[in-house]
């Protein structure tokens, strides 16, 4: 149960192509300056053993994306400390914007996407994902992102 972006907010088509930028179902260059994974931001499902999910992209350092790339495919990844992003998606729902939100991008076994864990701040979807959401919720994101008021990307 959840909604997913093709890529971040900052890629381009004009990228497509170009020597110096990639964008993969899992990872993002964008000139050889810019560095990004797709991961999750879990929120439960009160009252339920579902999880609602958000696929997002964030960016990471150079260094931290070049270690996140080397590890991708190595079995016991997910011991790897967090990696320091910035959320790079824009949850259309979400007053006031969700771009440039403070992650930590826990990386979990070969073949899962990471875990994004907002910074624990009063943004609507920080405190979503501490406390999680109601049934009623996940039916009214739904609404928004299937009936144009929220792009599902």
């Amino acid at each position: 149960m959840g909604y997913s972006a093709t890529a971040p907010d900052v890629w381009d088509a004009s990228f497509e192509g170009r020597s110096d930028s990639l964008l993969s179902s899992d990872q993002c260059v964008i000139k050889a300056q810019h560095y990004f994974i797709k991961g999750l931001i879990e929120i439960p499902v009160i009252g339920s053993d579902e999880v609602f999910s958000w696929g997002v992209w964030v960016s990471l350092s150079r260094d931290n994306f070049s270690r996140a790339a080397d590890m991708w495919n190595t079995p016991g990844r997910e011991n790897e400390k967090p990696y320091f992003g910035w959320l790079t998606t824009e949850l259309p729902i979400y007053s006031p914007g969700t771009t440039n939100l403070k992650t930590n991008a826990h990386t979990r076994p070969v073949g899962q996407r990471p875990f994004i864990e907002l910074e624990p701040t009063d943004h609507p979807l920080a405190v979503e994902q501490r406390t999680g959401i109601s049934l009623d919720r996940v039916r009214e994101i739904a609404e928004t992102v299937l009936h144009g008021n929220g792009e599902d990307r």
